[in-house]
């Protein structure tokens, strides 16, 4: 009986389907944690290269190196499920391979100690992030960052 009238009712007033762009429909997205990580990854393929002789430390900056390659990953691959839509992809026909571009670069950051594989994921992290501001009608600017890789980062005009 209940089912009947709940068809009944919906016949009368349909419910108009609901789009959520993630499990939890919260809005917050931002690029910055994954612009940090690049960032962290290329400080610590600096110090790694100053760090000659001292196992230890050198151990200790290179899993710290390698988990924020992975976070950097981790980050844009939650814009890309989540946030991202199909007319992102309209508007910038080449997401599909920026995306690309950070999870192979941040492979090769994990792999190796070499700073330009850092900076090549820093540079592909920060093109994402110009991109995620362009889709929300945010202008951005490039800057030095504050921190001591004094490499760009991308912030959004507010």
């Amino acid at each position: 009986m209940i089912r009947t009238l709940l068809r009944f009712l919906e016949n009368i007033a349909p419910a108009e389907p609901v789009y959520a762009h993630c499990d939890i429909p919260c809005g917050v997205y931002d690029p910055h944690i994954a612009q940090l990580a690049a960032h962290t990854v290329l400080r610590m393929a600096t110090l790694i290269e100053e760090s000659k002789g001292d196992n230890h430390k050198i151990a200790r900056l290179i899993a710290i190196k390698e988990e924020h390659a992975e976070l950097a990953k981790h980050e844009v691959r939650i814009l890309w499920g989540d946030y991202f839509k199909p007319d992102h992809l309209k508007q910038f026909p080449n997401l599909h391979e920026l995306v690309w571009k950070v999870m192979q670069t941040g492979s090769a950051a994990r792999q190796t100690a070499d700073k330009q594989a850092a900076q090549n994921l820093l540079d592909a992290v920060n093109t994402i992030a110009e991109i995620f501001w362009k889709t929300k009608g945010v202008e951005t600017t490039r800057v030095a960052a504050p921190y001591p890789t004094k490499a760009e980062l991308v912030y959004p005009k507010l």
